[in-house]
């Protein structure tokens, strides 16, 4: 039996795409080449953008007149549409999926892909890792911690223990990977019950251990380029700065989302930081 990935979105998609093909391969299945050769289609989508989604209807809507004339094909969608129907507790939006794309013969959690096996990873020098998934902020008009839920830090250790093992297997680039990246830890310390809130651009928030991760990860030899997505400016603490700063190792890019000019905007977003603030962040970095 073979397998084909189609993923839209961003790379955090990319991420859960490597785990997915993981999942397949640990089943007995082997990679396509190609959409026309697979067995079964595993559609990972984005809701990010509306265009996104028109796009994973048109696709399941060509599949499905294969399939009427006669092609033996398994139809699985997963990824963010999949993640808001079922965290979405009426289970409305889940019927409404099945009713838009009724050729789908599995909609697939993308919880339920987990991290037991090593991604099959098709880049032999760069290599995405997932640190977090999920985002606590809400902001007005962003649909992440209804597609993605609430943030969860994978264990410190597990992340290392990766990172080590790219090193070992000859990766010279990674790029950590989280919806809000620079927050990594933030539930981890709640469990461990030693929280101090700190104000930082209009908002308390707990400060993350981010900038020490980053920093362990610094020291794995044979790793040439570190870079991270995406960032909150919440969170972009004056440890964070300062940790980029003294390491060359880490990219000089930084992702950070510029969102609007006007402080009432920027309020009325759920941002709370104003104009002035982002500024002096800007000019800090």
């Amino acid at each position: 039996m073979k397998y084909y990935i189609k993923t839209f979105g961003c790379a955090a998609n990319e991420a859960d795409s490597e785990r997915i093909a993981s999942y397949y391969q640990s089943r007995g299945y082997k990679a396509s080449r190609s959409m026309k050769q697979a067995d079964d289609i595993i559609i990972n989508t984005c809701m990010i953008r509306e265009k996104a989604e028109h796009r994973v209807y048109g696709l399941v809507h060509n599949l499905a007149c294969e399939k009427n004339l006669g092609r033996k094909i398994k139809i699985v969608v997963t990824g963010c549409m999949v993640g808001m129907a079922a965290r979405e507790k009426t289970g409305k939006m889940l019927s409404l999926l099945k009713k838009k794309m009724p050729a789908v013969d599995e909609f697939l959690p993308i919880e339920e892909v987990g991290f037991d096996h090593a991604p099959i990873r098709t880049d032999k020098v760069h290599a995405w890792v997932p640190i977090s998934n999920g985002c606590n902020n809400f902001c007005t008009f962003c649909v992440v911690p209804f597609t993605r839920g609430r943030e969860i830090s994978r264990p410190y250790d597990d992340i290392l223990l990766e990172c080590h093992h790219l090193a070992q297997e000859g990766y010279k680039q990674i790029t950590l990977v989280g919806q809000n990246v620079n927050s990594y830890g933030a539930d981890l310390e709640k469990k461990c019950g030693t929280i101090t809130y700190v104000k930082h651009l209009g908002r308390l928030r707990i400060p993350t251990i981010f900038p020490y991760l980053l920093e362990q990860i610094c020291e794995i030899d044979g790793l040439e380029t570190i870079d991270f997505i995406s960032s909150n400016p919440w969170d972009f603490s004056d440890e964070l700065i300062a940790t980029i700063a003294k390491n060359k190792k880490i990219s000089r890019h930084v992702h950070l989302p510029g969102q609007s000019g006007s402080s009432a905007v920027l309020k009325k977003m759920n941002r709370w930081y104003t104009r002035e603030e982002y500024l002096a962040l800007v000019r800090k970095l």
